[in-house]
């Protein structure tokens, strides 16, 4: 079984609605009907051959390539396969995504994995501001599922989250986990101001102490903490792994502002 493959000839000036292309809805489409699948260009709607080269295939695997900046939502309620791109992305990728996989070999733009139930999410390289977090409007971000990041990540990561887990091997941005209603947040190389904003329950872990932490939070002191190890465990079993530093970390409280349900770890 081979893959769907689409190339784009070049970036175009107004951003691309790409939700239409989803794994399981190309798979086993011909070359025709794949070439006339509309997509809506700024305010047109343009023939995906006229934008791209495209191989047929019958796996439900989509490779994209040559993909840039203008190319939104792409993975937008994907329900299963998998998303394979090379190339930047614009922004919502895998946007109420539910099950399946997303490689990025690149970087995402804002507001990335917002609303996703399930699934995995990969981005090599850099994830905008907003990853897993509410859009405007709604109660919540993320409710599940899984997004791993090599790269930094941009403000607000994880805002509004309820469940799944957000692991960034680089930097956070200021207002990490702001407003977080529950699930894991981990920034290995620390984060930037105010962390934890407004946060209701669930975990943000950072590798790296930030300059300052918010006066809504408590010291707890610094303990060995065994679930950090099945944490641990957990990570390993992702595709890439994700190595925690161990299993002692100083545990702060808060906010206070919100219940005081949350915590924020730093690693010891």
């Amino acid at each position: 079984m081979s893959a769907v493959r689409l190339r784009f000839r070049e970036a175009t000036s107004l951003p691309v609605d790409a939700s239409p292309l989803l794994p399981r809805a190309l798979a086993g489409r011909s070359a025709a009907e794949l070439a006339a699948l509309p997509l809506r260009v700024g305010n047109r709607v343009v023939p995906l051959g006229e934008l791209a080269e495209i191989e047929p295939g019958d796996a439900d695997t989509l490779v994209i390539e040559a993909s840039f900046k203008g190319l939104d939502r792409l993975g937008r309620g994907m329900a299963g396969g998998r998303l394979e791109i090379y190339g930047d992305v614009g922004a919502y990728l895998g946007q109420e995504m539910r099950d399946g996989r997303i490689e990025l070999f690149g970087s995402a733009g804002p507001f990335a994995a917002a609303g996703m139930a399930g699934g995995i999410l990969h981005v090599t390289a850099r994830a905008g501001d907003h990853l897993g977090g509410a859009l405007p409007g709604d109660s919540h971000g993320m409710t599940g599922g899984a997004v791993l990041v090599g790269g930094d990540a941009g403000k607000r990561v994880g805002d509004r989250m309820r469940r799944g887990l957000i692991a960034v091997a680089g930097r956070l941005g200021d207002f990490p986990a702001s407003r977080l209603i529950g699930g894991t947040i981990i920034g290995l190389e620390g984060c930037g101001r105010e962390p934890g904003h407004a946060m209701r329950r669930g975990t943000l872990l950072l590798g790296r102490a930030p300059s300052r932490l918010p006066v809504t939070f408590a010291d707890n002191g610094t303990h060995t903490f065994p679930w950090l190890s099945l944490l641990a465990r957990h990570l390993a079993t992702l595709t890439p792994a994700i190595a925690l530093p161990g299993d002692r970390a100083t545990r702060w409280t808060g906010c206070a502002s919100t219940g005081g349900k949350g915590e924020i770890l730093v690693m010891a």
